[in-house]
């Protein structure tokens, strides 16, 4: 990588060594551009990539309706009438009731919230525990990458969706009573149960591609300590591949907590969620196929959301790519 504080340096052929510090003449204004870093140079250039606006203005208004689903749907989610059971789409409601008499539309919106809160959390744990797993392997190195690499080998062999159903039907299974909390806590935790090897893979790589770096090796040599190297020098310089594939795996969770529902493990009602519709509708997909339609509708244009965004990071920062 060039030194980025060069970029302002430019040589004229033949001229003297001495005329670069002659004062700019008068018509030729001097560049005050500062250096960019990474983040910076990605920055510049996700600003021309019209996929990452889209993805950006998706995934705001999907967190708007998680954070704020009253301002897009003011009617009930939770209660209905009979007297509307599968009720065609009207103008009182815009996606039609379901057999319960339940506003449609209002329970797709207020349906992101446990999705999105479920996969934002999941990730979130996901790269906390992986990247700390894969910082200590990558930087001890010895016999303890060698068990924690191990480890991740054991749980990299558990099929996700099989284990998922083992972990859920175990602690959530039918006559637990657990409440919305818990049910939704359950979900996260198996997801980060079952993804924290790949980030850890992920954190590993980059730290032994890094900790041999001739700034950590200076670093070292001036008496920093083990804590200071790896918050100050290892922790910033590794987070860029965490920070695309944790973009591209919200889209995934929300996906994955999608399957759970519907195959029953996931969430169950009174939660709202797009699985849970589309388990709920798939009996009248004939009779009403908006039950079904809309949903998974919303859900899929969740998913490809955060991967596009996702996508759109990684060109960004890999300069093979731009």
């Amino acid at each position: 990588m060039s030194d980025p504080s060069t970029a302002s340096i430019v040589s004229t052929p033949g001229a003297h060594p001495t005329d670069s510090a002659a004062p700019a003449t008068a018509g030729q204004p001097q560049s005050n551009e500062k250096p960019r870093g990474l983040l910076g140079d990605a920055w510049r250039d996700l600003r021309r990539k019209p996929l990452f606006w889209i993805a950006s203005v998706l995934i705001l208004i999907f967190l708007l309706m998680a954070a704020f689903p009253a301002l897009f749907a003011p009617g009930d989610a939770v209660n209905g009438s009979l007297s509307r059971s599968l009720d065609k789409p009207s103008a009182n409601g815009w996606f039609g009731y379901d057999v319960q008499g339940r506003d449609v539309y209002a329970r797709v919106i207020y349906g992101a919230r446990a999705s999105v809160i479920v996969a934002v959390l999941s990730v979130v744990g996901t790269l906390f525990v992986g990247g700390a797993m894969g910082i200590i392997s990558g930087y001890r190195g010895g016999w303890v990458d060698g068990l924690l690499s191990r480890i991740a080998d054991v749980f990299f062999g558990l099929p996700f969706v099989l284990g998922a159903i083992v972990i859920l039907t175990t602690f959530n299974g039918s006559g637990s009573g657990n409440s919305k909390a818990q049910i939704m806590g359950l979900v996260i935790v198996s997801l980060i149960v079952l993804s924290w090897p790949v980030v850890m893979r992920l954190m590993r790589s980059s730290v032994l591609a890094t900790k041999e770096a001739d700034y950590i090796v200076a670093a070292r040599a001036l008496g920093a300590g083990t804590g200071r190297i790896i918050l100050k020098h290892l922790l910033p310089n590794c987070l860029a591949p965490l920070l695309v594939y944790g973009t591209i795996m919200v889209g995934s969770f929300i996906g994955a907590e999608a399957t759970l529902s519907f195959l029953g493990v996931g969430l169950k009602s009174p939660v709202v969620s797009w699985g849970i519709m589309i388990s709920d509708g798939k009996d009248f997909l004939r009779v009403a196929p908006g039950l079904v339609f809309f949903p998974a509708a919303f859900l899929v244009t969740a998913v490809l959301s955060f991967v596009m965004l996702g996508e759109a990071v990684r060109e960004a920062l890999d300069p093979k790519l731009r």
